[in-house]
C-alpha cells in the first residue's frame, strides 16, 4: 500500500469521525461526578440556555446530595393562648336587665355586654354620694377655719386639722369613684355594666335575660381569634427531641399546611398520660381553625437529619402540566425531571424519586425555566 492510499484512506476516516460527532445525539456526560439528562433531538421538557443567559437570569444551580430534616407527626389541638381568653363573670348578684351580645358575635376591648340590676350597685352609688357631700361640707369647713386663722381669731393647729379632715375626705371620694367607675355603675345608681376585658368573639353565652345571678357567675367566653395556639402531645419517647425554636407545621382538614414553631415545651410527664405537651405559636391568623379542634402538628427536630432522604429548595420544585418538576442541568441548559415530592417544611422539599445525588439542578428562580417551557409550548400550540 503506497502513501497515497493510506492518506486517503486516512482522510476517509477523519471525515467518518466528524460526520459522526456532529450527529452524534446529546448524552448523560459527567462534570465533576454530575450525571446529566439525555437529550435527543430537543427532547419534551428542554430548555436550552447558555452560561451567559444563565448569569444574566440569576438561576443558581446546586448539587442534590443525601440528607434531610427528619419530620415527627403528632395529635394535636387548638387552644387559645391564656392572653387571648377570657371568662366574664357577674361582678355582684343581681337580676340581669340587658342582654348586648350573644353566640358568635364580636366584642370590642371595654365593650358593655349586658346589665346587672343590682343592690351593690345602689350601695356604691350611695357610698359615692356621701363621699362627695362629706367633702363639700368639710370643704365649707376648712374655708371658714382659714378665714378665721387670716383674722387671727383661730389657732394654726384648727386650721391644720380642718386640712387634715379635708384631705381624708378627697381621698374617701376618690376611692368611691374609682369603685363606681369598675363596677360600671348606671348614672341612676341601679345597675352594673359588665365588659369585654379584650377584643374577639363569644364562644360561650350562659347568661339568660331576666334571670338572677349570683356573683362570680359566668356570663360569657371570649376567645381572640388571632391568640390561637396549638398543644402538642408528645410521647415519652419523643419529649426530649423537641426543644424550643424546633420548626413546625400544621396540617389541616383539606390537607394545607400552615407554618409554626415550637414555643415551649412542658419539663416533665402528664402522670395520666405519660406525654409531655408541646405548645406551637400559629405564624398567622387561620380562618376556620376553632379552640378544641383536632388536627395533626409536624415537627422539625433541629439538628436531626435522615441520610436516606433527599431535599431541595422550594424553588427548585416547579408546578408543569399538573405535575411536579426539578430542573436538571445538562449540557445545552435544563431539563425537566418529574418528581415524587414528600414533606415541606422550612423551605425545603423531600424528594421520594425522580432526583439521584450529584445531579445539579436550579435551586432559585427556576420559575424562570417553567415559564419558557410554557412559552414554547405555547408556539407550539399554534
Amino acid at each position: 500500500m503506497n502513501r497515497k492510499k493510506l492518506a486517503i484512506i486516512a482522510g476517509i476516516v477523519i471525515l467518518a469521525a466528524a460526520l459522526l460527532l456532529m450527529l452524534w445525539p446529546d448524552s448523560e456526560v459527567e462534570t465533576g461526578g454530575v450525571e446529566e439528562a439525555a437529550e435527543t433531538e430537543m427532547p419534551e421538557g428542554l430548555v436550552l440556555i447558555g452560561e451567559e443567559q444563565i448569569r444574566a437570569a440569576e438561576i443558581v444551580i446546586g448539587t442534590v446530595r443525601y440528607g434531610a430534616s427528619v419530620d415527627l407527626v403528632f395529635p394535636a389541638t387548638i387552644a387559645a393562648s391564656p392572653t387571648a381568653s377570657a371568662r366574664i363573670d357577674a361582678r355582684a348578684s343581681g337580676v340581669v336587665r340587658t342582654v348586648g351580645k350573644t353566640l358568635g358575635d364580636y366584642v370590642r376591648q371595654g365593650e358593655t355586654v349586658a346589665r346587672i340590676e343590682s343592690a351593690d350597685a345602689a350601695a356604691l352609688a350611695s357610698q359615692l354620694s356621701a363621699a362627695r357631700a362629706r367633702v363639700t361640707e368639710l370643704s365649707s369647713a376648712f374655708d371658714r377655719e382659714r378665714r378665721l386663722f387670716e383674722a387671727n381669731v383661730t389657732a394654726r393647729q384648727d386650721l391644720e386639722a380642718a386640712r387634715a379632715n379635708l384631705d381624708v375626705a378627697r381621698s374617701e371620694l376618690n376611692r368611691a369613684q374609682a369603685a363606681v367607675s369598675a363596677a360600671g355603675v348606671s348614672g341612676d345608681g341601679r345597675s352594673l355594666a359588665v365588659t369585654s376585658p379584650l377584643s374577639g368573639r363569644v364562644t360561650a353565652a350562659p347568661i339568660v335575660l331576666g334571670s338572677f345571678v349570683d356573683a362570680g357567675e359566668e356570663l360569657y367566653q371570649i376567645v381572640n381569634p388571632n391568640g390561637l395556639q396549638v398543644e402538642v402531645a408528645l410521647p415519652s419517647e419523643d419529649a426530649s427531641r423537641i426543644q424550643p425554636g424546633d420548626e413546625a407545621a400544621l396540617i389541616v382538614g383539606d390537607g394545607r399546611e400552615i407554618g409554626a414553631r415550637v414555643r415551649s415545651v412542658t419539663p416533665s410527664l402528664d402522670p395520666e398520660s405519660r406525654s409531655a405537651t408541646a405548645v406551637l405559636s400559629i405564624s398567622r391568623a387561620v380562618p376556620g381553625l376553632q379552640p378544641g379542634s383536632f388536627l395533626q402538628a409536624r415537627i422539625r427536630p433541629s439538628g436531626e437529619v435522615d441520610q436516606t432522604l433527599i431535599a431541595v429548595p422550594e424553588d427548585a420544585v416547579q408546578a408543569f402540566e399538573g405535575r411536579d418538576v426539578v430542573f436538571v442541568r445538562t449540557r445545552r441548559g435544563f431539563q425537566a425531571r418529574a418528581v415524587e415530592t414528600g414533606s415541606r417544611s422550612a423551605g425545603m422539599v423531600t424528594i421520594l424519586s425522580g432526583l439521584e445525588p450529584g445531579q445539579q439542578i436550579a435551586t432559585a428562580n427556576a420559575f424562570l425555566l417553567k415559564a419558557e417551557l410554557e412559552k414554547e409550548g405555547a408556539e407550539h400550540g399554534h
